[in-house]
């Protein structure tokens, strides 16, 4: 039996006592750049129609296509690091707040630096919404800025939480088949399959999530 639940979300590797299990994000990095070597491919024509399906969903928020490959990337990147969790033996770096908070609280003061230095304004005037009475005013203020604060938090928490829960999932039924007859052994095997089905879609959808709300964020500044 496992001694500790969490420790398959360990970044701590065996070797030399390191945090090698980091490493894996890189793997981002071997499937993304040699698309732009490799034409007509599978991989490259996947690729493709992935980002233009997201980039007919981004477009309307933005007027220039420039934008929208920034959040292609990160789509692209939350979505192989998702999926490539999912095999046995792959440590899941998107699982862990640590990474998810970094991602999103870098977007996130990206565009509030942005906002605020060219679009001053503008961003003072979202602070209220329009035909609010004067008499709550102040108070709109204030509950447009925490709103505005815990975006970061809300985007890694989600994102780490719903990947989290599905793979102490997973572990949990893997230990209810020690010791046990082979009819659970079955059904417990049914349910992993369907299980990991379910978490197949989870990091799609979480990927897009992701992109979806940092492009929403991005439209505002």
């Amino acid at each position: 039996m496992m001694t500790n639940l969490f420790s398959s979300f360990d970044p701590m590797s065996a070797t030399f006592s390191l945090q090698l299990n980091w490493i894996s994000m890189s793997m981002f990095l071997i499937i993304f750049f040699p698309l732009f070597w490799i034409s007509f491919s599978k991989s490259s024509i996947l690729y493709t129609e992935i980002t233009n399906y997201i980039t007919k969903e981004f477009i309307p928020l933005f007027k220039s296509y420039k934008n929208i490959i920034f959040f292609n990337v990160i789509f692209v990147f939350i979505l192989i690091n998702n999926v490539f969790g999912l095999m046995p033996y792959t440590f899941t770096s998107t699982a862990h707040i640590s990474m998810t908070l970094a991602m999103a609280l870098t977007i996130w003061l990206s565009f509030m630096l942005y906002g605020w230095i060219n679009n001053t304004k503008h961003m003072f005037a979202h602070l209220v919404p329009l035909g609010t009475p004067v008499v709550l005013m102040p108070f709109m203020v204030f509950i447009e800025s925490i709103s505005n604060i815990i975006r970061p938090i809300t985007l890694s928490v989600r994102l780490a939480a719903n990947l989290t829960a599905g793979h102490l999932l997973l572990i949990l039924l893997g230990e209810s088949m020690v010791h046990s007859s082979a009819l659970i052994i079955i059904l417990v095997t049914l349910a992993q399959f369907l299980l990991m089905t379910l978490e197949a879609a989870v990091a799609v959808i979480q990927s897009y999530v992701f992109a979806t709300l940092s492009t929403l964020y991005a439209s505002e500044v």
